[in-house]
């Protein structure tokens, strides 16, 4: 049982399934992306709210998966290391809903009609998770710094604005949902310890 806890999971079974979900979607041509695809009209005026959740499941290309699932799996896995299984999931998942819901935003302010998909948003929302850790946990993890932690996310977030057809609105909503939601629960594993009255 010890040992399954120090195991990577939950970031192991969210490739596994991002790349099943992209092998169907080569057999299936364009089925899945069209009922998953996020984009205002299905979900703001048809109401299909569940496409907050499925785009994060969907990606775009080879390319486009490979990118998302390398730094899923090893930032994914040094951080659920750190938080728990249980903890991780719902940080991973909070932050996809987050920056997703702010790429809604973004594209309805812009009466922008087009659609997005993939996990870059709960993947920002990783990083976010690590710079609250750095910031609130009160604990030193192996490697980790502020400086270095900044610089990840500095690069990442300029390599998306630099680049074309990237939702950066996603990534944005993303990092700060992660950095919020771990913000809180580093202040509550705290307080339970003690540290704060």
């Amino acid at each position: 049982m010890r040992q399954i806890k120090s195991q990577p999971v939950v970031s192991t079974v969210l490739v596994a399934v991002n790349v099943l979900v992209f092998l169907l979607c080569n057999f299936s041509g364009e089925i899945l992306y069209n009922i998953g695809i996020l984009d205002t009209y299905h979900v703001v005026i048809e109401k299909e709210y569940g496409r907050i959740l499925w785009a994060m499941f969907l990606h775009s290309g080879i390319n486009h998966l490979f990118n998302n699932m390398l730094i899923l799996f090893f930032l994914g896995a040094m951080l659920e290391k750190e938080v728990g299984h249980v903890r991780y999931g719902i940080l991973y998942f909070l932050s996809g809903i987050g920056g997703n819901i702010l790429s809604l935003w973004v594209k309805a302010v812009n009466n922008d009609p087009s659609g997005s998909v993939g996990a870059s948003g709960a993947i920002f929302g990783l990083d976010g998770v690590l710079l609250a850790m750095v910031f609130f946990s009160g604990r030193q993890m192996e490697n980790v710094t502020l400086p270095r932690v900044l610089l990840m996310i500095l690069y990442s977030l300029y390599t998306g604005f630099t680049g074309q057809n990237i939702d950066n609105a996603a990534h944005v909503g993303g990092l700060l949902t992660g950095f919020a939601t771990a913000g809180i629960m580093c202040f509550f594993q705290r307080r339970r310890k003690g540290e704060f009255r």
